[in-house]
């Protein structure tokens, strides 16, 4: 059999699959963020519970015992995502405090390692 030919008519090698090395990238994991909830003297609990429920996916034990630590600790974990999903929820939950009235203060914060 005869190696196949390019343009100008000389032979070229013939490659198959199984002739190339593949590299596998070390994929790292994506840094993960704490979404934070802060305690202030305004904001009323159900208010809190609510908001843990709609935007975090939390029942309603879960969200009470969060809101329970944003009350008495100062601050309390809503979630654990990646960055752009903890942004976004941070900023969700922020605009509707204040669309409701409420001083509620939600950041994120690098999960610790």
């Amino acid at each position: 059999m005869q190696a196949p030919e390019d343009d100008q008519g000389n032979p070229q090698e013939e490659h198959h699959e199984s002739d190339v090395a593949t590299a596998t990238p070390d994929l790292a994991r994506p840094p993960f963020y704490v979404v934070v909830l802060f305690n202030d003297d305004y904001t009323p609990m159900e208010f809190v519970i609510e908001v843990l429920q709609q935007y975090f996916g939390l029942d309603l034990d879960r969200a009470t015992d969060v809101m329970l630590s944003v009350h008495y600790q100062g601050k309390g974990v809503a979630g654990v995502y990646p960055r752009d999903i903890a942004e976004t929820k941070a900023q969700q939950v922020n605009r509707h405090a204040r669309a409701q009235g409420h001083p509620l203060l939600c950041q994120i914060e690098p999960q610790a390692i």
